[in-house]
Parts: structure tokens; C-alpha cells; sequence
């Protein structure tokens, strides 16, 4: 009677009481379950996630290793040492740094402060932890020493670093320099620099990082890799390659109502889009070489309108646009629209869409994504994986060397040699280079396009440069950035031409 009763009570709706039996056999499924998920977090963390748990940089065990082991050295391309280590008077293990214009690409190891740059995505490596299995590392946690450290051999050439440093002197901006061919980058500046040395060091580190977590100009932060800023014109090349890769243009285009808005503006959308700074083409409706020459601001917001805003941010992406960029250190995704729109592409609309064409609106790139789309126009339309690590180095598990890689095929090669064309006529063509005065490399056909970023308010537009020389078979490729730098053929432009010769000075001329 009691029993019936019970299972009168267990009903639910469904006119058939639940047993005891099948309580527990519920029962036994759910704890089944939830065991079966801490086994297999545990195996993962164990095993499959266990390599990089034990190596993070941020395991109190791996900081207790850093403090007795000596990292490995790391060095330029040519040997030239740029981080190393040796021991203070307690045995402990001390970061030496050789200047200051390498820090925002070397970074710091600091017993305070942990790592940063390349001494933090290779933290593993430059402590010997890197090849070591699950049980090995366990071992090292409690006292045994970790394997063979390994050293960094970098593409970077310390003169070019220290000459793009020189250059920028005590405005803040950037430098990237690169192999066009290989993605090798040569040089990756920004201004201000710090003293890692002084954050390494126990006696001077948490003054020397308070002072420089409070200092205005943010000399902490990597511009050429987490800078984003306003492009300007020298978007327009993506814009460009945009429109010649997806067929809405060709080099030939031209458009008829360009001319007649040189004077009054081209009006989209209520919204008045000028140039005005390029009177001698008078009525000549221009084309693609004539167009980036006079950096016609009309043509490319025509140019993206024909494009369309779905097409344009899709091929921005084959650049690298819209996710951080694959590479050595930390990069800030760069940008052709916040995508917030409810127009193709997520623009709010045409005069959005017209406005980012020619590097305003809601645009904003990193010095690094600017170089890559000048790399990639020099190389015949093939994007190369950016990289600044070239091997790994020493007798321990891990070394090898890291080669070229091909990211994107971005356009075709008879596409990119219209826009080379087009790039060497605005640094040598007879408007052209009232633009980008001091880009020519003497001697050695040079291309590029400089950039006005228009910021607003009273202060001065951020000076920028992209380009690339020789023309035929390039060797470096380069983006120049100097914030609130003035127009970009007054700051930017001369920058790019002083430091592409002096590569060549170091090279050799092609």
C-alpha cells in the first residue's frame, strides 16, 4: 500500500510511475557523464594541452626557471648579438640588451614584469623548455636543469633598425622594411623606444616601468605591429588592387564626371568628397596611372562605388585586413569599415564606402598591414607570410630554420605591374613626385604612394609612405608612418627614399 502510493506521487503527467531502478540508473548516467568530462579535461590538459600549460610564460615553475637558467642569445641577420644573458652576483640569471632601438622587437625578460616581444612568444625556446616531453618538464619542477637553450637568429640587419630609429628621432611613429620576395623583415621600428635593459635589471625595473606605464607618449606601445591609424591615400592602392583583381576596372578607366568635380566636388549621398590639389590635370578624365600619380581622391571613390563595399573589404582581406596578421609578435587587426553598416561590406553607406576608398571614413591600418600591400604589389601580386625569425639556433631539441612562405596569391602579376606602374609614376612622374618629394632612390627606379591622414580638428594629418624599389625585381619593400608628421611628402616620403638608399649603400645597387 505505502509503495503504491509512492509511486502515485511520482507521476508527472505521464499516467506511469517511475521505479527506483530507473532513478538509479539515471542517476549512474549523470555521474557516468560528468566523470567522462573531468577525464577528458584531464587528458587534455595532460597530454594534448600539456606542452604549452608547462611552457607558458606565465607558470609560476617556468618563472622559477627563468630566474637560475640563461636564455639564449638572440641576433640579427648578421650575427650581431641583440639580447643575451649572463649572471649577477646572487647566480641569477640577467637579460643584457644591446640598444634601445630594438625593444619594441626584442621585448624584455624581467623577473618583475615577465616578458614581452620576441622574449615572450619564444620564451619556451630561449629557456631550453621548448623540447622537453610532460615528465621531462615535471622533473625540471623540481630542480633538475631544462635542455640546451635555443638562440633566435633574426632577419632584422641592426644598421637599417638603428638608421629607421635615427630617422623618426623624437616623433612617434614607425618603420617596417622588408623582402618583398621572402617576407623577411629587415627593419621594424617605432619611436619612442624604452630601455629593456633598465626593466630587466632588479634595481631599476619597477621605476623604469612605472615611468614608463605613466609616460603620455607611450613609449610601451609596438606602433609598427599594434599601431592602427588613419591611412590616408596611401589606401588606395588597396582600393586598386581591389577593383583590378575582382574586374570592376581596368588600368584604362576613366569616368566622366571626375573632371567637372575636380571643381565643385563629387557629391554621394549629400556628402561632398574634394580634391583641389591638382589643378594641371585641368578636364583630363584620368585613368589609373594618371589617377594615383595626382592621388586623385575623386577616381578611387569612384573607383571603390564601381567595386562595391562587399568586394572591396573581401579582397582587403586577401591583404590581411580584418584578423591579426600571422607573425612573430602581436598584431592589431587593420580595418576597412567597423562593419556596423547595414550597406554590402557593413558600411553605413555610399559616402562611407567613397570615403574609405580613398583612406578616410572608418578605415584604420597598421604600419605592418601597409607594408605587406606594398610588398605584395612589388611581388607580382604574391603576398609572403610576413616573419622575423629566421632560425632557431643551438644544440638543443627545436632548432631548425624558419624559410619563406607564401600567405595569398592577392592579384594577378599583369594587374600588379599596372599598379607598379602606376606607384613608380607617383614617386618619378613629372606631378608625381611634387607628392612624394625624396622618395626617388637615386639611380634605382622607385615606386611608392604617400598619404595624408586627415584627422580633424587643428592639429597636423599623420604623414605616411609605402613603395618599394627597383621596380623590376625588388628587393625592399617599405612603410613609413610619423604621427602628426604633416603632409606625407614632408616627412614620411624623404624618410622611405633615405632609407631605401641606405639599404642599397648596403647591399649593393641591383
Amino acid at each position: 500500500m505505502i509503495a503504491r502510493r509512492i509511486a502515485g506521487a511520482d507521476r508527472r503527467g505521464t499516467g506511469r510511475p517511475r521505479t527506483i531502478g530507473a532513478n538509479v540508473f539515471r542517476t549512474g548516467i549523470a555521474i557516468a557523464c560528468a566523470f567522462s568530462v573531468l577525464a577528458l579535461g584531464a587528458g587534455w590538459w595532460q597530454v594534448v594541452d600539456a606542452q604549452r600549460l608547462s611552457t607558458a610564460p606565465d607558470n609560476p615553475a617556468v618563472i622559477a626557471i627563468a630566474r637560475r637558467a640563461l636564455r639564449g642569445d638572440i641576433v640579427d641577420r648578421n650575427g650581431t648579438w641583440l639580447a643575451r644573458s649572463e649572471r649577477d652576483a646572487n647566480g641569477e640569471a640577467l637579460r643584457q640588451y644591446r640598444d634601445d632601438t630594438i625593444s619594441h622587437v626584442v621585448g624584455y625578460a624581467s623577473r618583475r614584469y615577465g616578458t614581452a616581444g620576441l622574449e615572450r612568444t619564444y620564451n619556451a625556446e630561449l629557456l631550453g623548455l621548448s623540447g622537453s616531453n610532460a615528465f621531462g618538464q615535471l622533473f625540471t619542477k623540481f630542480g633538475q636543469q631544462p635542455d640546451q637553450p635555443l638562440g633566435l637568429q633574426l632577419s632584422l640587419d641592426l644598421r637599417l633598425q638603428r638608421a629607421a630609429v635615427r630617422g623618426l628621432g623624437s616623433d612617434k611613429g614607425a618603420v617596417v622594411m622588408m623582402d618583398p620576395t621572402t617576407g623577411e623583415i629587415l627593419a621594424l621600428a617605432s619611436t619612442p623606444t624604452f630601455d629593456a635593459g633598465a626593466i630587466a635589471d632588479p634595481d631599476t625595473s619597477q621605476a623604469t616601468f612605472e615611468g614608463l606605464v605613466d609616460d603620455p607618449n607611450r613609449p610601451l606601445l609596438p606602433r609598427a605591429t599594434l599601431g592602427r591609424y588613419v591611412p590616408g591615400s596611401v589606401f588606395k592602392i588597396v582600393t586598386g588592387i581591389a577593383g583590378l583583381d575582382s574586374g570592376a576596372i581596368t588600368p584604362q578607366t576613366t569616368y566622366p564626371e571626375q573632371p567637372p568635380a575636380e571643381k565643385h566636388g563629387l557629391v554621394v549621398n549629400g556628402f561632398r568628397i574634394k580634391d583641389g590639389h591638382h589643378p594641371q590635370t585641368g578636364s583630363t578624365a584620368l585613368d589609373l596611372y594618371e589617377a594615383t600619380e595626382v592621388s586623385c581622391n575623386i577616381w578611387y571613390a569612384l573607383t571603390g562605388l564601381r567595386t562595391g563595399g562587399q568586394t572591396l573589404v573581401s579582397e582587403a582581406a586577401e591583404l590581411g585586413f580584418g584578423a591579426s596578421i600571422p607573425f612573430d609578435l602581436p598584431t592589431a587587426a587593420s580595418q576597412v569599415t567597423n562593419g556596423n553598416g547595414g550597406a554590402p561590406g557593413g558600411f553605413e553607406d555610399d559616402a562611407e564606402l567613397a570615403s574609405a576608398s580613398f583612406g578616410q571614413g572608418e578605415t584604420f591600418v597598421t604600419p605592418l598591414q601597409m607594408a605587406l600591400v606594398a610588398s605584395t604589389v612589388a611581388n607580382d601580386g604574391v603576398l609572403m607570410k610576413p616573419h622575423v625569425v629566421t632560425a632557431l639556433t643551438g644544440d638543443g631539441p627545436g632548432a631548425r630554420a624558419i624559410g619563406p612562405e607564401s600567405w595569398h596569391q592577392v592579384l594577378d602579376a599583369d594587374n600588379a605591374h599596372a599598379l607598379q606602374q602606376a606607384m613608380q609614376q607617383a614617386v618619378e612622374g613629372d606631378l608625381g613626385k611634387a607628392f612624394t618629394a625624396g622618395a626617388k632612390v637615386p639611380g634605382i627606379p622607385t615606386a611608392g604612394k604617400s598619404g595624408t591622414a586627415e584627422l580633424g580638428g587643428t592639429g597636423e594629418p599623420h604623414s605616411w609612405f609605402i613603395g618599394f624599389a627597383p621596380v623590376e625585381n625588388p628587393k625592399i619593400a617599405i612603410a613609413v608612418l610619423v604621427e602628426r608628421g604633416g603632409r606625407g611628402g614632408e616627412r614620411a616620403a624623404p624618410l622611405a627614399g633615405d632609407l631605401m638608399q641606405r639599404y642599397f649603400e648596403l647591399y649593393g645597387n641591383p
